[in-house]
């Protein structure tokens, strides 16, 4: 059976002020049909970072994702209309339509 979802080795790392801060290290899983999956873990400790990669909000800086076969960094259009995401954070444009704000 193969993944719906496959990150291999993926890591994000961003400048901060001159410093370089790993927010994502080496991380790599699979997710398959049926199955539902969540992050758990301390605050800073990459969840966020991670899953704004899998909806193709972020680019990795290295590593590789797939969505059902589709490689998030050359198909994001194809990724994009098959996933969602619940943020524990309200997202809203205010003066947009929902229309207007698709991603």
């Amino acid at each position: 059976m193969e993944p719906i979802i496959e990150v291999k080795n993926l890591v994000k790392t961003f400048d901060s002020r001159g410093k370089k801060i790993t927010a994502v290290n080496d991380v790599s899983f699979n997710v398959f049909k049926g199955e539902i999956f969540g992050m758990i873990g301390p605050n800073g400790a990459g969840k966020s970072t991670t899953f704004s990669m899998l909806t193709t909000l972020t680019k990795p800086t290295s590593g590789s994702i797939k969505i059902s076969g589709f490689d998030a960094l050359k198909q994001n259009d194809k990724i994009r209309p098959i996933i969602g995401i619940v943020s524990q954070k309200l997202s809203l444009y205010l003066l947009l339509t929902a229309r207007e704000s698709k991603v």
